[in-house]
């Protein structure tokens, strides 16, 4: 019995470590930030044209928290404490690129030789995108699998809609502004 209640015990400490602390704090300073949480049947559900290739994209993702932020809140200064920050966690900067107008810079957290964690940061004009995953994507994936995010109806719809309802904030506080003048 002592030994089922160590492994039920170490089993929820593994899980509770398994996201990182900075992407956890970075949620808990933009609490308006979009946040969404997937595992891996919950991705394989986006699936909906039963790809072969996109289940073989995820088949070494456990869970992925993905976060969207408004960079008229993150500016640069921010953006290079984040990377810092996630140096600290004994992530390695391992690759940076540029498509379709965003920015990649991915960081992988390794040990014994086997990838246990990833953060890819996508930048473009008025977002910020942090996907921290719990496991891995091929390297040479990133962008393919960020685009299928993207083209979801489902987490697409999410992300439209939250991307219009802050346009729609930032020109009801401009107009206030001119109001005030």
């Amino acid at each position: 019995m002592r030994y089922i209640l160590l492994l039920l015990l170490t089993g929820l400490i593994g899980i509770a470590q398994a996201q990182s602390k900075t992407t956890e704090d970075l949620h808990k300073k933009n609490d308006e930030a979009l946040a969404l949480f997937f595992y891996n049947n919950t991705l394989r559900m986006l699936n909906q044209n039963d790809d072969k290739n996109f289940d073989a994209l995820i088949e070494n993702i456990e869970k992925m928290k993905f976060l969207m932020i408004d960079k008229n809140k993150f500016g640069a200064t921010d953006y290079k404490a984040l990377v810092g920050s996630y140096k600290k966690e004994a992530f390695e900067e391992i690759m940076s690129s540029r498509y379709n107008g965003k920015n990649f810079d991915v960081f992988l957290k390794e040990e014994k030789g086997k990838t246990r964690g990833m953060i890819v940061t996508v930048n473009d004009s008025t977002n910020l995108f942090v996907l921290d995953i719990v496991g891995s994507i091929a390297l040479d994936k990133i962008t393919q699998f960020f685009s299928t995010l993207d083209e979801s109806s489902e987490i697409g719809k999410k992300i439209k809609d939250f991307t219009s309802n802050n346009d729609e904030d930032s020109k009801k506080n401009e107009d206030s502004g001119k109001d005030e003048d």
